[in-house]
């Protein structure tokens, strides 16, 4: 592994100089189902038209929930989905929205996070494949794979009774990589450039450093000088900082109530330690996390896309809004599997969102026929 630290996108620089440009490709799709123009959401520098089922889908694809995303340095769109019995796993296109290739079909069932890396002027895709396959796959754009990474057995965590299911990878600033086993042991798993393992740290709980559910994570290098991996901590509803190292620094704890957003306290480690938190409306179940600039992306899986500034301060929580909400999560989740339930400029369950080079968001959804909406930046 080299020291390259992207991942989903090739591109590190604020969004409003791309923007400026005024470059932008055409896009498939370009009008809702009813043949009327796109949804407009959001507003100010955050306002977007809404493209759902995004993507010429060739006919040997048929989504199953569609769960990661990521973008390359020539634009490429690469779409990760759990994949039925027959059907390959990853399938790319290119930013017009045609089909370019697609491979994995090795994973089937299985098909979760996807990152992507420059490694010395070569990029790599890095997938987590979960339950029933359960590794890490390191391979080239076109599937080939490098190596096949299992359950750390030096972590001394793992036996019959618990089992290996990797959610997603980051990176960091020295070509580390981070595996979180979000649907397995709750831990992150850290490993030097070389891919030999270092340590792992996390475990479930609720205490800060421990995780439930830490289902995406990301290298925030927004202050350059001191680098965090920020956690979607999924089931405790919190994005959590920690060192590169594991050590908690920071908390966005979610809450239901309004009234409560940035409401100060604090939480223990588990020698003692305090850690600062701050409540957060707006966030209820965030699944990955993604920056360009000063933004940070998070998708959350309760119907909405929420924006933060450099501050950790909301500026755009797209689609939200409880009534439609409680809508996506009644019934046992009813609404994943009725499209004819679904809405335009309305999100149902966002698993993964990136940005792409000029500023848009692709964002994949948690349902059962999938989802790929392209949000075309209008701010």
């Amino acid at each position: 592994m080299s020291s390259h630290p992207s991942r989903r996108t090739f591109l590190k620089v604020a969004g409003t100089s791309i923007l400026a440009s005024g470059l932008a490709p055409a896009f498939v799709h370009a009008e809702s189902k009813s043949g009327n123009r796109p949804a407009v959401i959001g507003s100010g520098d955050w306002k977007f038209e809404c493209h759902h089922n995004w993507g010429e889908v060739p006919d040997h694809i048929q989504w199953r929930d569609t769960h990661g995303v990521a973008v390359d340095k020539e634009g490429l769109i690469y779409i990760s989905h759990r994949g039925n019995t027959d059907s390959d796993t990853v399938v790319v296109f290119d930013p017009q929205g045609k089909f370019v290739r697609s491979f994995g079909k090795e994973y089937a069932g299985g098909g979760h996070g996807i990152d992507i890396r420059d490694e010395g002027g070569t990029e790599y895709l890095y997938l987590s494949i979960n339950a029933p396959h359960r590794f890490v796959v390191k391979c080239d754009k076109q599937g080939n794979v490098v190596w096949k990474q299992t359950a750390p057995d030096k972590a001394g965590i793992y036996d019959s009774k618990h089992a290996y299911s990797p959610t997603n990878v980051c990176f960091g600033p020295q070509g580390e990589l981070f595996v979180g086993d979000g649907y397995g042991s709750h831990y992150l798993h850290q490993y030097d450039k070389d891919g030999s393992y270092v340590r792992s740290w996390g475990g479930p709980g609720a205490q800060a450093g421990q995780f439930k559910t830490p289902h995406g994570q990301w290298l925030d290098t927004r202050q350059p000088d001191r680098p965090l991996i920020v956690v979607a901590d999924r089931a405790n509803v919190r994005l959590q900082w920690l060192t590169l190292d594991g050590e908690p620094v920071q908390i966005l704890q979610g809450v239901k109530d309004p009234e409560q957003h940035g409401v100060r306290s604090e939480l223990k480690t588990e020698d003692g330690k305090t850690v600062p938190v701050t409540s957060f409306y707006g966030i209820s179940f965030p699944a990955s996390v993604d920056s360009q600039g000063e933004s940070l992306l998070i998708a959350d899986l309760h119907a909405r896309v929420l924006v933060l500034n450099g501050k950790n301060e909301l500026v755009s929580n797209l689609g939200f809004s409880e009534e439609w909400t409680a809508q996506a999560l009644a019934d046992k989740f009813k609404m994943r599997t009725s499209p004819e339930m679904w809405q335009e400029g309305k999100f149902v369950h966002p698993h993964d969102a990136c940005f792409d080079q000029h500023g848009n968001i692709f964002v994949t959804e948690w349902v059962s026929s999938g989802r790929v909406t392209l949000l075309k930046r209008l701010g």
